[in-house]
């Protein structure tokens, strides 16, 4: 890992809030994803699975979380399963953990190595009447391969076929939405290093510069900072670009007179930063870009100050189209009578902003968690409204993240620019 080590005490409390959820006299077992092959002898690099890192904070392969809070030996209520360090995989791969190092990151004290697993797990299943297995219940997968998770699920039934079987997936779409403090320290970090790498390219951004040099500089400033990578592919868009929402080529010239539209984050500890601001190529807005983005930056303001804890994303996302249809009218974007005479299911405003306002925010980009039932305190959410306009060829989002309390909401983002007189001023000061 390039970061620093995080407090143990995360993993420790997550793994607490699970077995509180976990009915009697059962076993809950997690795995980690598989290695992916690429081409030829190549793999793909690995990404932990985010349950199994939610509960545990290990980030190498072949790894297990095994939690049976009832189990009458205190040692195994909570095991950490790893694969065994070999001299010869290590000459060739690297460093595997050691039972201490493992135990120091996760907090779990017992450590099992996996291929002495099979006895030990066999007899603990004997003494309980239920399993808990995991799944990908993330409502946003496109697609659901045969992962080991899947795989895993087939086995176990197979050798255990009369226990009751439960979905730890369910109970994770509900904790790992609601973070806790330890969870918010280690994204604010994240959040840290995208606020400074925006500021660098605030005096890197110019006319005639590509793309691709701009997600360079990303790249060097969040690996010259700790942090393990960007948290997604980063969305360098300049011009008429903007208006496509996951652009990444990132292969074009950024012109004299064009936005160009930022949309990346730094995943830092396992926790994933989104940021997204829209900049002048040239370090200022024309007239007609400054009364968009202020628009935009008033749809962000007031959509941000509606998320607080009891609002259901539904009625969230309404209030936000009844606003920015008021605001593309003020714009000249709409006309009242196309208003007037709109789809209800297609709305007007969506024309110039289609797609949603927020999204869950953790370990994940688009993280676990409901978006049916009301927001509760704990949870973190994007706030990204957006203005998309053919006509004139630009696209302009903003966005920050927001921790939702108790009283109201935090914006873990308020130290980075945002205002355009500010972003003019430190272009400027930067040239």
């Amino acid at each position: 890992m390039k970061h620093l080590p995080v407090n143990p005490a995360l993993f420790t409390e997550n793994r607490k809030r699970f077995i509180k959820e976990m009915v009697g006299d059962s076993i809950a077992i997690f795995n980690s994803n598989d290695e992916l092959s690429s081409n030829g002898d190549a793999l793909h690099p690995f990404v932990q699975n985010s349950d199994l890192y939610w509960l545990c904070g290990i980030e190498q392969e072949d790894t297990m979380v095994i939690l049976s809070p009832d189990c009458p030996d205190p040692k195994y209520r909570e095991v950490l399963v790893l694969v065994r360090p070999q001299e010869l995989k290590e000459k060739w791969d690297g460093k595997r953990l050691r039972a201490k190092e493992a135990t120091a990151i996760s907090g779990i004290e017992t450590i099992v190595w996996l291929d002495s697993l099979d006895g030990l797990l066999q007899t603990w299943i004997h003494q309980i009447d239920n399993i808990y297995l995991n799944t990908n219940e993330n409502d946003r997968k496109s697609v659901t391969p045969e992962t080991r998770d899947y795989r895993y699920i087939k086995q176990m039934k197979r050798l255990y076929p009369l226990h009751t079987y439960y979905r730890s997936a369910k109970i994770m779409r509900r904790l790992r939405a609601v973070k806790t403090k330890h969870e918010v320290e280690v994204l604010q970090q994240a959040i840290n290093i995208t606020g400074n790498t925006f500021r660098r390219l605030l005096g890197f951004i110019k006319p005639g510069v590509m793309e691709y040099e701009i997600e360079a500089e990303i790249w060097h400033e969040f690996l010259c900072s700790r942090a393990s990578k960007p948290a997604y592919s980063s969305i360098v868009a300049s011009g008429d670009r903007a208006r496509t929402l996951h652009y990444i080529a990132n292969n074009q010239e950024c012109k004299d007179g064009e936005l160009v539209l930022l949309d990346f984050g730094a995943l830092y500890g396992g926790y994933a930063a989104d940021l997204t601001r829209t900049v002048p190529v040239n370090g200022k807005f024309t007239t007609r870009q400054k009364q968009l983005y202020n628009g935009c930056l008033h749809l962000h303001n007031y959509a941000k100050a509606l998320l607080k804890p009891g609002i259901s994303i539904a009625d969230y996302t309404e209030k936000v189209g009844e606003e920015a249809t008021k605001l593309f009218i003020k714009l000249g974007l709409l006309k009242r009578e196309e208003v007037k005479n709109e789809d209800k299911n297609n709305r007007a405003y969506r024309k110039y902003l289609y797609h949603g306002i927020s999204h869950h925010l953790g370990i994940d980009v688009h993280d676990l968690g409901t978006r049916t039932e009301p927001i509760q305190a704990g949870m973190v959410f994007t706030v990204e409204p957006a203005i998309y306009i053919e006509e004139e060829k630009l696209g302009i989002r903003i966005e920050n993240n927001v921790w939702i309390t108790k009283t109201g909401n935090i914006d873990l983002m308020k130290n980075i620019p945002i205002e355009a007189d500010d972003i003019e001023k430190l272009m400027a000061a930067k040239a």
